[in-house]
């Protein structure tokens, strides 16, 4: 008679102990890459005073970097499937902190699309491997709240980086600055490397044994909402940072300083973290549409509210501001499974994230055109006429729940 082998209770607190170190290393990362991605905002009226640059060029400056993540985040999902997560995460990190560096030691414009281009390179490593590595880690109900605290953490790195390098601005130059923002990276990466946890590969279902929803995913798993919803989100994602390259050199226009309008970034974001909060709620209560219709109104009025308010006022709308800018995007991406079937799923999300991101990488240049040809008034006006495009949209979206309820 055989015996069984005695549980090894140090195996499972090994693997509690992998599980809790997935959801820090990938929110770290998330927190870190999303406060270099909006640290770029911050950084924009000082190179076009340092450079001499039009609106175009600011805009540009933007879109090589975001345009750059997005491109090469599915090629990143698959070199780490390949040769591991943890060092492709590790290296993007460290190109993501050397960006800065490398803008810091700049002698002119061709010297900052280097540096961006690297950074876009690195910063395209986080989103596939963070969000896989937290949902290898976590299975079933667990994923939802894990998947939401890794969401948050970059809204924190959003409100963290920007705020930091506007006290920091206030001390010293920007170049040593970005240097030392810049060298936050390098750190992370050696973190990163050693403490991420290097989990078993998971077994792929021989092709005899699939489940009878693969055939139907490989045959086409997106349903035509899915398209509505992508379209949905493009819009957002593009008018949200075509606004952003803007609101700098609003607040400047209004009298305030480079390290005021830094304040007035972080007082967006901190409104934005929330608003995703407050807005997955209010999708969960009034319905994705009513949440959409909602924000994208109030999103619209905002921006042309902003235009005539003294510095001082427009200090106050941001944060109720930035709450309704960003809160649509938790439930336009929290409505992707509903339009895509259950195998095809993790394609569909890298195809929302990739579209979503594209948009909001052309804009700022497509903006900055329009601010040197229209002036910043004029633009913020067709930004907020676009933004009210998602509205018919919506309602078309509605007929597309339905069809994938019934």
């Amino acid at each position: 008679m055989a015996v069984a082998a005695p549980t090894d209770v140090s195996d499972g607190s090994a693997a509690r102990a992998d599980v809790r170190r997935a959801l820090v290393v990938s929110s770290g990362a998330h927190a870190l890459h999303d406060g270099y991605t909006d640290l770029i905002t911050v950084l924009l009226p000082v190179w076009q005073a340092e450079f001499g640059l039009a609106y175009a060029a600011v805009g540009l400056l933007r879109t090589i970097y975001s345009g750059t993540m997005a491109a090469l985040q599915i090629p990143s999902s698959i070199l780490a499937e390949r040769i591991g997560g943890a060092g492709v995460l590790a290296v993007g990190t460290a190109l993501a902190g050397a960006c800065f560096c490398i803008a810091g030691a700049s002698a002119g414009f061709p010297w900052l699309v280097a540096a961006l281009l690297i950074g876009g390179l690195g910063a395209s490593t986080q989103h596939p491997i963070g969000s896989a590595l937290v949902a290898r880690a976590f299975a079933g109900p667990r994923s939802l709240t894990a998947l939401g605290t890794y969401n948050f953490a970059g809204d924190i790195g959003k409100m963290v980086i920007p705020a930091a390098a506007s006290l920091m601005l206030l001390v010293m130059a920007w170049r040593p600055a970005a240097a030392v923002l810049g060298a936050i990276g390098f750190a992370a990466a050696a973190a990163i490397f050693i403490l991420s946890p290097r989990f078993p590969a998971t077994q792929a279902t021989p092709a005899p044994m699939a489940a009878p929803d693969t055939a139907e995913a490989s045959q086409g798993s997106l349903r035509p909402g899915f398209w509505l919803l992508l379209t949905i989100g493009a819009i957002d994602s593009a008018t949200r940072t075509g606004f952003l390259v803007f609101l700098p050199f609003l607040m400047i226009a209004k009298g305030a300083s480079v390290t005021t309008a830094g304040l007035a970034l972080t007082l967006l974001f901190v409104g934005g973290a929330a608003g995703k909060l407050v807005c997955a709620y209010l999708g969960r209560w009034f319905g994705v549409v009513a949440t959409i219709c909602l924000t994208k109104v109030l999103t619209a009025a905002a921006m042309v509210l902003l235009l005539a308010l003294p510095i001082e006022a427009a200090m106050v709308l941001l944060p109720p501001f930035g709450a309704v800018l960003n809160g649509a995007s938790s439930v336009t991406y929290g409505s992707v499974p509903d339009f895509v079937v259950p195998a095809g799923r993790a394609r569909a999300f890298g195809l929302f994230y990739t579209g979503t991101i594209g948009a909001g990488a052309l804009a700022p240049t497509i903006s900055g055109l329009a601010g040197d040809a229209l002036g910043i008034p004029t633009a913020i006006m067709i930004v907020a006429a676009i933004m009210l495009m998602s509205l018919p949209l919506a309602f078309l979206l509605r007929r597309a729940f339905a069809r994938a309820a019934a």
